[in-house]
Parts: C-alpha cells; structure tokens; sequence
C-alpha cells in the first residue's frame, strides 16, 4: 500500500514537470532544474526566485542562502505559498496546472519575494529587505513594501503596476488584478494605507487610498478610486467610488466575477 504524501501539492508539481519533459524535450534541463532536482517545493522557489532576482550586488548563490534562511526559520512562508498555489488554480482559469505558478507568473513570484523581504524586515534586516524590494519591482514590476502585511490565499493576477504602501494589510483569500494600488493620500504620516478584509475583489486598475477599510467579502470596480471606508459585502465603483449595492457573491475574491448588475438584480 502506498504511502499518501505528505505534501501534496509538491508532489503535484513534480509529477507535472516529468510530463512536461516528455511533451517539451527542449525544456527538459529547466524544468529538471527548477523542479525536478530538488526536494522540497521551498528548495525549488528558492532556486528559482535567486535566479531571477540576481545582480551584481547579490549573486543568485547568495539570494537563495537568504531564501532558504527564510523558509527554514519562518514554517509560515511555506504554508502560505501552497494555500497561494491553490488560489491561482482555483481563480485564474490561465492556470491548469499547480507548476504554472511556480515557473512562469510574475504575480506569484512577486508576492513569495516579497514574504521573504517580510521576514527580513522583521528581523532587524531592514536594509536588506529594501534591497529585495527595489529589485522586486525592477525585475516584477510589483511594490510590495516590506513593512505590508499580507495573508494568505492570495491571487495577484498579471500584477504589472502594483503597489502596496508600508502600513498596507491585506487578509487571506484576497484576489486583486494588475495596476492596483494600496497607497497613501500623499499628505498622512504614520498609519497611512488601506486595510482590505478577507474574500475582497479589487479590480484591475483600482486605487484605494488612505487608512481605509475594506470590509469583508467587498467587489471594488476595474478604475475606482476608494478615498473612504467600504462596508462589508458591498459593490465599489466610480471615481471617487460609491456604493453601487450590495455583492451577490459571499466571497467575491473566489468568484472573480467583473461583472456589475443592473439595481435590482442582486450584486
């Protein structure tokens, strides 16, 4: 009788990279060296974020040192990674299989360099989370501030053009697409960017700003402007946004439904 494993989703990604070889022969040294030459999925992301991330200042032998220090130190990263596979297979219907993440969408990538920068900025290593962050959004075109924090279940779609200021927090199970914008006003110090609760949709293009709230299970339009808090299960849309009713879904990050619905319809 065979034994279950004990990570599923890493045995998922392996078993799509040994049919991948098949199909793409030219891939094969890839994918055998992103995926198939290590033993943990963490050891993979390592590898592959290093390489990706690399400059002259920090080698990729000396990125992923700093990410394997990471994931060993902080089992949460690695928890949060899987349930962020999950979120893109489930809610990107690009995405077929759980390796696709894994090799080849920058939002992904972006977000699990960023968990590590997270972890570097709370352990007294500010200068160089700053450093991965600058090279973050050089190489990803993702701004996710170190200091923001993000649960998990995330998807971040394309992602081009993110930003997520400093007192940022985004909860788990959240899904928001390319050019969105956590930011401040430009005058406020201190506590200065938005709180989005958990199951929210931010839209493509959306900007929300300031310390707002958005509350759970909350749709916010492709373009709005969010200057003011948003109550739970409510539909966001315009510039500056208003309520524009409630949401029919329960949780709007898993439907990934961009459509808004005639008053009366039921949102």
């Amino acid at each position: 009788m065979s034994r279950k494993s004990s990570d599923p989703i890493w045995e998922a990604v392996r078993t799509e990279a040994l049919e991948a070889t098949q199909k793409e022969p030219m891939l094969s040294s890839f994918l055998h060296a992103t995926i198939l030459a290590h033993k943990r999925l963490e050891d993979a992301l390592s590898f592959h974020l290093a390489g990706k991330l690399e400059s002259v200042a920090l080698p990729a032998m000396t990125l992923r040192e700093l990410f394997d220090e990471a994931y060993s130190q902080d089992a949460t990263i690695g928890a949060a990674t899987r349930e962020d596979m999950k979120a893109v297979c489930l809610r990107d219907p690009a995405c077929r299989t759980y390796s696709t993440p894994l090799l080849y969408f920058k939002g992904f990538h972006a977000l699990q360099s960023y968990r590590a920068a997270h972890y570097f900025w709370n352990h007294e290593r500010q200068h160089l989370a700053l450093f991965l962050q600058s090279r973050i959004s050089e190489v990803f075109t993702v701004d996710i501030h170190p200091a923001a924090r993000i649960g998990k279940g995330i998807l971040i779609d394309h992602a081009h053009g993110l930003v997520i200021g400093e007192t940022a927090v985004v909860a788990n199970n959240v899904s928001m697409l390319h050019n969105v914008t956590l930011g401040g006003t430009g005058k406020a110090v201190g506590d200065r960017h938005p709180k989005i609760h958990e199951g929210v949709m931010i839209g493509a293009g959306a900007k929300i700003l300031g310390n707002v709230t958005v509350g759970t299970g909350s749709k916010i339009a492709a373009g709005a402007v969010v200057l003011s808090d948003v109550p739970p299960h409510t539909a966001m849309a315009g510039v500056p946004a208003r309520p524009v009713g409630k949401v029919r879904a329960e949780i709007p990050a898993f439907e990934m439904d961009q459509y808004f619905y005639e008053s009366g319809d039921g949102l």
